[in-house]
């Protein structure tokens, strides 16, 4: 369960605040996944840390008490002067998992051949996406973040294996995916919440919330 308790956020853009949340109280529980719609640069991504921990609250609290993914694409805690296996191995104490496990999972999943035994720093921005998105799914969570849907990469092969292996983790995990499109959302999600002027507006059914978006849009 995830819980924002009268949560506020927002942000000085040097002319005037920008509000994200504005007292927002919500609740997502384990089982129910729920989507976020809203335009761009209104605070998704902002949201979407504040679950995880990324990000804190101005004012209010918010609770967790099961696993919570960092969100997809995220590149903290990865050292770019460690090779992938460094990286791996590390991540994986750091979560009390197999270090062998999770190396060879993001291995197979990478499949970048001799570079993954090379400093994460020489990569391309493909294979360092490869890379991380390998090392998200190795570990597993109760709630996965998606911003924007699920990343891409040049790579066909990956993104079937990478697609495969997160929509099986779906099948008994809680998603959170936020986005400026209804379509996104509904690859993961039958609800969906509607983020306008720093209130969360909650609909039972993606149609619902689809319409709400478009009239207000």
């Amino acid at each position: 369960m995830i819980e924002f308790d009268n949560v506020s956020k927002s942000f000085w853009t040097g002319t005037q605040r920008k509000v994200i949340l504005d007292r927002a109280s919500f609740r997502i529980e384990l089982g129910k996944s729920m989507g976020i719609l809203a335009p761009n640069g209104t605070g998704k991504t902002t949201i979407i840390n504040m679950m995880c921990g990324l990000e804190k609250p101005d004012e209010g609290t918010i609770r967790s008490d099961c696993r919570v993914s960092f969100p997809l694409g995220f590149m903290g805690g990865i050292t770019s002067s460690l090779t992938a296996t460094e990286n791996a191995r590390f991540i994986a104490r750091i979560y009390g998992l197999d270090p062998d496990y999770v190396e060879a999972f993001c291995r197979w999943l990478t499949d970048v051949g001799e570079y993954f035994d090379m400093p994460v720093g020489t990569y391309s921005a493909g294979m360092r996406a490869r890379f991380t998105f390998s090392l998200m799914l190795a570990l597993e969570f109760d709630i996965y973040l998606i911003d924007e849907g699920m990343p891409a990469t040049t790579d066909p092969e990956f993104n079937r294996k990478a697609g495969s292996v997160l929509y099986e983790r779906l099948k008994s995990a809680t998603v959170v995916v936020v986005s400026h499109q209804a379509e996104t959302i509904e690859k993961f999600c039958s609800s969906a919440s509607v983020l306008r002027d720093g209130k969360l507006y909650h609909f039972e059914t993606l149609e619902e919330a689809r319409q709400y978006y478009d009239y207000t849009a």
